[in-house]
């Protein structure tokens, strides 16, 4: 055979074995972490939720980088352990910005460059090579272009810098241990493996951060900064606030789930947003997210109000309107809003505001909890109205409101005790 022949032969051997595999036909302990991987996403692509498929999606390049071309029964634990902790390294975040060690015009001189010749080799637009001329910091992908375009190593041409030059998170770490878990978890299901190396592999602790939230004060206060606010997030904000709701809850509701008579709110779906899908549908996060709570008579006229001000919104644009779904809230054209602008807009309301400690959107269901918490409302109804699983997971988050309550009842008791040893002293 020609060597042209021989690379043609080679290239549909290998598209049949792929075929193969992905059909289950060549299935064994041979056989790569990365092309398993490749069948395991396939096949479980219907049953995950799309938030889920797409980080895992965006975990799995990483892995693959690291043991995607091991074979599945030649995996063992010190290739895990030495995965987690090259993701334990300083700069290995995505979200690292470097900043250039040398100047670039002092370089564009010296070998008679021009500016537009050096984006032509890095492949950068020219607002980014000015960028990078004037001392901004740059994102990974662009310091390694440019890196690649001087031949320079990317350590030496740059360093990193900022908030992104931290280590990854031990639960970060863990979300990567958990993945490869459940793939190698299904080779042992499916009896391609004996065991599972993860089983055999320990990870970083996952640090455990209190909740963060404001206080009953610090809430009045935030009360009446956001009275201050436009129609529709004042009212988003007074919602998540005194029910505690997700975000995505919050967004999803339909004007058929609130029954103004009985004074309740029916949760049963949320908006999420995804680069490849755009804004969408989805179920609760599970299957106790999907629940009735009672609204405050504040609420009520809150929602009431917003109701009265959509209707003349949808009068004024008249054929122009575009909702057809009935949602609570929606953007000027009856849209579905998309989560990361409200919490975007609350974030630049917060800074407006200095007077209030600093929180984020998600800040206020833990403000919510911490709130109902302190004001001895028991544990199973705060874990009901949050929607969360169980109790225990209530109690892990805010073990620090459980531990004021604590505190506050172990008071009441003495009081009491006191008054009556007092009397009796009488």
């Amino acid at each position: 055979m020609t060597v042209k022949q021989i690379e043609k032969e080679v290239q549909r051997q290998a598209t049949l074995f792929e075929e193969r595999c992905l059909k289950g036909q060549v299935l064994d302990e041979n056989i790569r972490f990365a092309e398993f991987a490749e069948i395991w996403m396939k096949d479980r692509k219907n049953d995950l939720r799309p938030r889920t498929y797409a980080r895992y999606e965006s975990l799995l390049p990483r892995i693959n980088a690291a043991i995607g071309h091991i074979k599945l029964c030649k995996i063992q634990p010190p290739h895990l352990r030495a995965f987690y902790a090259n993701l334990a390294e300083s700069g290995v975040r995505l979200d690292t910005k470097y900043t250039c060690n040398i100047s670039i015009d002092d370089y564009l001189h010296e070998n008679e460059l021009t500016t537009a010749e050096l984006c032509r080799r890095s492949g950068l637009s020219n607002t980014t090579m000015i960028s990078i001329r004037k001392g901004n910091n740059v994102n990974q992908q662009n310091a390694e272009k440019l890196a690649a375009a001087l031949e320079m190593p990317l350590s030496e041409l740059f360093t990193p810098v900022g908030e992104g030059h931290k280590t990854l998170s031990g639960k970060t770490i863990q979300h990567y241990h958990r993945l490869i878990s459940v793939i190698l978890n299904t080779a042992v299901e499916w009896g391609i493996l004996f065991s599972n190396p993860c089983d055999r592999t320990k990870t970083p602790k996952a640090e455990e951060k209190e909740a963060k939230y404001i206080d009953e004060v610090q809430a009045d206060a935030l009360i009446d900064a956001i009275n201050t606010a436009d129609e529709l997030h004042r009212t988003i904000v007074r919602l998540l606030l005194f029910t505690g709701m997700r975000r995505g809850e919050a967004l999803g509701l339909k004007w058929s789930d609130i029954d103004f008579k009985k004074g309740t709110l029916k949760i049963c779906r949320t908006i999420q947003f995804l680069p490849k899908r755009g804004i969408f549908e989805d179920k609760p996060k599970n299957k106790s997210s999907e629940r009735v709570i009672r609204l405050p008579q504040t609420t009520l006229d809150d929602l009431r109000a917003h109701q009265v001000a959509q209707t003349e919104q949808r009068l004024s644009l008249g054929s122009y309107w575009k909702g057809t779904e009935d949602y609570v809230f929606t953007n000027p054209e009856g849209k579905p809003l998309k989560p990361d602008s409200v919490s975007s807009w609350f974030s630049k309301f917060m800074k407006q505001h200095p007077e209030i400690p600093f929180i984020t959107l998600h800040s206020l269901r833990h403000t919510n909890a911490t709130l109902q918490l302190a004001a001895g409302v028991p544990i199973t109804t705060v874990s009901k109205r949050l929607g969360h699983s169980n109790t225990a997971t209530t109690g892990r988050v805010y073990a620090h409101a459980i531990q004021s309550a604590d505190d506050t009842a172990a008071e009441k008791i003495e009081g009491i005790f006191s008054k009556k040893k007092a009397k009796a002293a009488v």
